[in-house]
């Protein structure tokens, strides 16, 4: 039996049966399509209420029956054809849609991708068809395709495909190629981003997550076209925003070629089919962003293995409407990672392998305990370093310890924590002292649970140091509410070092005025520039000197 591609969640099991009896049709060679296979075609997807899309080579053969967009349901870039840049791929696109007009430009961004002979999108009212559109590839660099006005189906079904495909490959022959725009052949997802400021966010804190969203868009390897903001009360139960703010959504996305939607805060299951439904893209959240970095970014065994866990966990109550055999095609954001290679199994399957996973995170919590017990045997401090993303923690180990871990001007640029030795010369003693310095993961505002959960094993190297160098970016402009984040983070852990060094790092990239409210905030912090190595001195004898007083806190405890 054949597939059927995409999002078939929900769909009856009799309509799916439908469905693939399409695969046995089999359409003329000299014909975009027949009559009777439109009419089959509409009232298909009239019936799901969903568009179809119907892929079909030049022999007539249906390879592809796909419920989705034409951007939802490409064909992997692997099982097209191979043929050169001066040749069409042998294949063309029929979409079912709800509207009488043109494609959208997703649609015909999708199509030149793809090098499609040409797609038909077909106008479904009432369960009938009623006019197409008919769009196919020039070799044109700014707009690489034509599309024409509303056709009668009578006027589609007559005209001679054969005659039509050999004629604009013969054009596209005589000019050398297809030569796509960058925006069109890039992979990256092309984003359009909404936030949603309720009663309980007040502006500032608003417009520095819109601007901390971007950044984790862009970590993601994502292009922001364009942000749309809305006030409300509270988010709307079923769609986040309101009723027209979700037509300007679906208009500027179309108008804007974007692939993607992401949302400034957590939205539910059930919001994310509704929007889905209604824009016609992908929509995720900022926690899904923030699962496709760390699955980008873990590199040990034991980073794939949270960042897995953290998937599965995330996505499990996210399975009714995501597609049978989770058909989410392409290497966007959300889509990435060890976690989605499970999530077209049932969902028994996936909570066996959540266990599994939390089993194996319990080891590896055991393991660690095993190696800081070993660090205690002798007797050598450890600091960790927190603080939020991308304020430098992997860089000034580097710099204190000459230990190479991977640093980027990128949100969570390295996930797995790294423990180094550093020997400091006391200024006035002489006496040369060892410590630990241990890298954990960046701490972000309202750090996905998921996220917690699965990286306890790591996080307890917070809680099982000896005291903290909190390291605070100052050259960001909401560096104050990222000290807060971080001080909400690790309240929440128990049992955390009492002796904390705060440490404002990048004072090279501020003016005097921003260093002055921190020195008048904070005089007892230290203020360095890891880069340019300012004050690592003043900060290494305060190091010590942090050791020194977690050592006499503890002796009390120890000899009680």
């Amino acid at each position: 039996m054949q597939n059927i591609y995409g999002n078939i969640q929900g769909i009856k099991s009799s309509h799916l049966k439908k469905l693939q009896q399409l695969y046995e049709e089999r359409q003329p060679a000299d014909r975009f399509l027949t009559l009777e296979f439109a009419q089959k075609l509409a009232a298909m997807s009239g019936e799901i209420q969903h568009p179809v899309c119907c892929y079909i080579n030049r022999r007539g053969q249906i390879l592809r029956i796909a419920v989705g967009t034409p951007n939802q349901t490409q064909i992997p870039t692997e099982e097209l054809p191979r043929r050169s840049a001066e040749r069409l791929i042998g294949i063309r696109c029929i979409a079912t849609q709800f509207k009488s007009a043109a494609p959208d430009e997703t649609a015909l961004i999708a199509m030149a991708r793809q090098r499609l002979d040409a797609l038909v999108t077909i106008t479904v009212l009432n369960n009938q068809a009623e006019d197409a559109f008919l769009a196919y590839l020039i070799p044109e660099l700014e707009k690489p395709w034509i599309v024409s006005p509303a056709l009668s189906l009578d006027d589609l079904t007559e005209q001679d495909f054969s005659d039509l495909v050999a004629e604009w490959e013969k054009d596209i022959s005589d000019a050398g190629g297809i030569v796509l725009p960058q925006e069109i052949i890039s992979e990256q997802d092309r984003v359009l981003l909404v936030g949603v400021q309720t009663d309980d966010i007040s502006a500032q804190r608003f417009a520095d997550g819109l601007a901390e969203l971007a950044r984790l868009v862009d970590s993601a390897e994502g292009i922001v076209l364009d942000t749309m903001q809305q006030k409300r009360a509270q988010p709307h139960p079923q769609t986040v925003v309101g009723k027209g703010k979700v037509e300007e959504i679906k208009f500027l996305a179309q108008k804007l070629g974007a692939n993607l939607i992401v949302f400034d805060r957590d939205i539910s299951p059930s919001q994310a089919r509704n929007l889905e439904h209604e824009i016609g893209i992908r929509v995720v959240d900022r926690t899904e962003v923030i699962l496709d970095i760390f699955a980008q970014r873990a590199r040990t065994q034991e980073g794939k293995l949270q960042v897995e866990l953290a998937q599965l966990e995330y996505m499990l109550p996210r399975l009714r409407g995501r597609g049978q055999e989770m058909s989410r095609l392409g290497a966007g954001i959300g889509t990435r990672g060890p976690g989605e290679t499970k999530l077209e199994t049932e969902r028994r399957t996936i909570q066996r392998r959540i266990a599994q996973l939390q089993q194996e995170v319990n080891q590896l919590q055991a393991h660690r305990a095993r190696i800081r017990q070993q660090r205690q045997q002798q007797e050598i401090p450890v600091i960790a370093l927190v603080g939020y993303t991308n304020a430098g923690k992997s860089t000034l180990l580097n710099v204190l310890t000459n230990a190479e871990v991977y640093t980027a001007d990128q949100l969570f640029a390295t996930l797995d924590p790294t423990t180094r030795k550093v020997v400091i010369t006391n200024s006035e003693t002489q006496e040369r002292r060892t410590i630990l310095l241990t890298d954990t993961v960046g701490f972000i505002h309202e750090l996905p649970p998921a996220l917690v959960d699965a990286f306890r094993a790591t996080l307890e190297e917070v809680t099982e140091a000896d005291a903290l160098l909190h390291l605070i970016d100052l050259s960001h402009p909401a560096w104050e509410s990222h000290i807060a984040s971080v001080q909400a983070i690790l309240n929440e852990m128990s049992a955390i070092p009492e002796q904390v060094l705060i440490a404002f790092n990048k004072i090279d990239q501020v003016n005097s005025e921003t260093l002055a409210v921190a020195q008048q905030n904070y005089p007892q912090a230290v203020f360095i520039s890891a880069t340019e190595r300012l004050g690592l001195e003043t900060l290494k004898q305060h190091l010590l000197q942090l050791i020194d007083e977690a050592m006499e806190v503890a002796v009390p405890q120890n000899s009680y």
